[in-house]
């Protein structure tokens, strides 16, 4: 493959649509019809001689090819940007991109979110993923297993704690076992989420029977149901309780630890190291570890 065979404009147009892999909304975004978007895609990875996305179903995912690709994509307009900002003699408008899930940004981030800063909204999966592909410069989420290509820098570790309304009877203990939610009724995330993964391991192996109120996805949707009186919930201690729920410490499940992600390649990057130190600032030392 020769380099002068690839195109800048497919280049561009591929990291837009590694962000949403969505040939619609990518499109759109580009202002260019879906077919013109799909010969695009198509002919980088003809030009490549690899595939750059696969198909689940209805669900497309970026092949390590295209993650390398996308990330190429940006590093690429980050440098023609810098260079034109050079020649003009004018500093490159380079914004820090932020990504993290719904509860790292209620709870964790609050004070590191305004404005001049990219946000991205993603689960645990979306966050890497906009991180390897360089969507994002930084990213929040909880991890329990450790990436081989990303680094991640332990920012902060919570306990497990059980909400419930403030007149429970369990809400006069300062602390809670797993055996105390024997027969308990709890508002729980989804079954393939890896917290109700883990929530359900733990509790099968303790032998603790309960039951499932409701399904939520998200932790201000199960704070909710909880004020309603549905159920008690497990969420990370970092979940502030609206008023009327207090939350009670599980002593025997594990601390939910909270990294910050970026890539190997750019530890030394002031977009990264800004970012970084924000957090830290935020969070403070009650946290941290």
């Amino acid at each position: 493959m020769e380099l002068s065979r690839l195109s800048t404009d497919a280049l561009a147009s591929f990291a837009v649509f590694a962000d949403h892999l969505n040939f619609t909304r990518a499109a759109e975004e580009l202002h260019i019809s879906q077919p013109a978007l799909h010969v695009k895609v198509q002919k980088l990875a003809e030009t490549l001689g690899r595939a750059l996305y696969t198909r689940h179903g209805r669900r497309l995912a970026l092949t390590p090819t295209g993650v390398e690709v996308a990330r190429f994509a940006r590093d690429l307009d980050a440098r023609v940007a810098a260079f034109l900002a050079g020649v003009h003699g004018t500093a490159p408008a380079r914004v820090p991109a932020l990504a993290a899930g719904e509860g790292a940004y209620l709870y964790l981030l609050g004070d590191v979110v305004r404005p001049g800063i990219r946000l991205i909204n993603g689960d645990r999966a979306r966050t890497l993923a906009a991180v390897r592909t360089g969507r994002a410069d930084l990213g929040v989420s909880v991890l329990d297993v450790m990436p081989t290509d990303i680094e991640a820098v332990p920012l902060a570790t919570y306990p497990q704690v059980l909400v419930m309304p403030d007149d429970h009877p369990l809400a006069e203990r300062p602390d809670l076992a797993l055996t105390d939610l024997a027969g308990a009724s709890l508002v729980a995330p989804p079954p393939t989420g890896p917290h109700r993964i883990a929530l359900e391991r733990a509790l099968r192996s303790a032998g603790v029977p309960w039951s499932l109120a409701v399904e939520a996805e998200g932790w201000p949707l199960t704070l909710h149901f909880v004020s309603l009186g549905i159920g008690l919930a497990i969420v990370n201690g970092c979940v502030t309780p609206p008023p009327g729920l207090v939350t009670r410490e599980i002593i025997d499940l594990p601390a939910v630890p909270y990294h910050a992600l970026h890539l190997p390649s750019r530890a030394d990057d002031p977009l990264v190291t800004g970012l970084l130190s924000e957090i830290r600032t935020a969070l403070g030392n009650d946290n941290a570890l």
